[in-house]
C-alpha cells in the first residue's frame, strides 16, 4: 500500500439499476434506437435547452440531489444549468503536490488503471481495446506498449473542469468523431464506448513523466468537450479545460517505465472497483 490511508474501491455495477439505461442497452428494441439517441445532433439540441434561462429551475434539484457544496465555488449565482455545471471552484479547493515524483489525478472521478500489453491492447471486463483503436494511429500505439491506461469516468455529480498533471508542452488538439453513449458500466461492458464516442487528445510532453496522451470522451448528452489551448506550455495544476453537462471519460496513456500505479488503486481494479478521487490527490509515482 503506498499511500497512509487505504483506499476503499466502489463495486462497478455493470448492470445497472437504472431503468432507462437498462432498456436501452438490454432489450432489443432499446438496441435498435441506440443509433439515433445517441448522435451527436441529439445532444446538441440537449444543450441548447441547459445553455439557456430556462433551464436555471433544475439548479437547485440537482444541488439538492447530489448535495453538492458550493462553499468553494468563485460565484454562486448562475446565468443557466451548463452555467452551473461547469462552475469553476476557487485554486485551493482541489491543491496539486508541488513535489515532482508525485502524479496527481487530472480531475475529480472514479479511477480504474489498466496495464497495456505488448500487443497496445488493455481490457476492461470482457471488452478488449487497442491503443490504435482509440487514437486512429498505428504510430503513436506503438509508444505505449507494455505501459498503462488511467481511466478516470466522471459521474453527473462530480466537479467536470480537469487540470495538466505535471508542466510541460503540449500539441494541438485532435477531434475524432463518433457517437456519444453513456460512460455507465452497464454500456462499457455491451459496446466499445470509448472506441465509438467523440473525442479529443493530445500528446502531453511532460517533465516527470513522459509524454502522456491525455484522451477526453464524450458522453451521452454531452456534445461539448472543452479545451482551453492548441499548441501552448503549462504547468502542474493549470486547468486544461472543461465537459458540459453528463457523465463524461478522460484517458490518459503513459509510457513503459515512466509510472507506478498506486497499488490501492491498482488493486480496486482487480478487483473490479472503481477508486473515488479528486483533482490534485495523489494516484501513482514516477520510476
Amino acid at each position: 500500500m503506498t499511500n497512509e490511508v487505504f483506499r476503499k474501491g466502489i463495486e462497478i455495477d455493470y448492470n445497472n439499476s437504472n431503468l432507462f439505461l437498462n432498456a436501452m442497452y438490454k432489450t432489443a428494441a432499446g438496441r435498435f434506437l441506440l443509433q439515433p439517441f445517441t448522435a451527436v445532433s441529439v445532444s446538441k439540441l440537449a444543450r441548447l435547452f441547459l445553455n439557456s434561462r430556462l433551464s436555471l429551475p433544475l439548479v437547485d434539484r440537482y444541488i439538492k440531489k447530489y448535495d453538492i457544496d458550493l462553499t468553494y465555488c468563485e460565484k454562486k449565482s448562475f446565468s443557466s444549468f451548463n452555467d452551473f455545471f461547469t462552475r469553476k471552484l476557487k485554486r485551493e479547493a482541489r491543491p496539486f503536490s508541488d513535489e515532482d515524483n508525485k502524479l496527481c489525478s487530472p480531475c475529480d472521478s472514479k479511477l480504474t488503471v489498466y496495464k497495456i500489453d505488448e500487443d497496445s491492447v488493455f481490457d476492461i471486463k470482457d471488452v478488449s481495446y487497442t491503443v490504435a483503436e482509440l487514437l486512429r494511429s498505428n504510430k503513436l500505439a506503438e509508444k505505449y506498449k507494455n505501459g498503462w491506461c488511467f481511466i478516470y469516468r466522471l459521474e453527473p455529480n462530480n466537479y467536470h473542469r480537469y487540470a495538466y498533471i505535471d508542466n510541460g508542452v503540449k500539441t494541438k488538439n485532435f477531434y475524432i468523431g463518433g457517437m456519444l453513449h453513456t460512460v455507465q458500466p452497464i454500456a462499457i461492458n455491451r459496446v466499445k464506448v470509448f472506441r465509438q464516442n467523440c473525442r479529443e487528445f493530445s500528446l502531453l510532453r511532460t517533465e516527470n513523466f513522459g509524454d502522456v496522451i491525455q484522451i477526453e470522451v464524450g458522453a451521452l448528452f454531452v456534445g461539448k468537450i472543452s479545451n482551453h489551448h492548441e499548441k501552448a506550455k503549462f504547468k502542474r495544476g493549470m486547468e486544461k479545460g472543461m465537459f458540459e453537462f453528463g457523465g463524461s471519460t478522460i484517458i490518459q496513456l503513459f509510457e513503459e517505465g515512466k509510472v507506478s500505479p498506486d497499488s490501492d488503486i491498482l488493486m480496486n481494479t482487480i478487483d473490479e472497483k472503481e477508486t473515488p478521487i479528486v483533482m490534485g490527490e495523489v494516484i501513482g509515482y514516477k520510476l
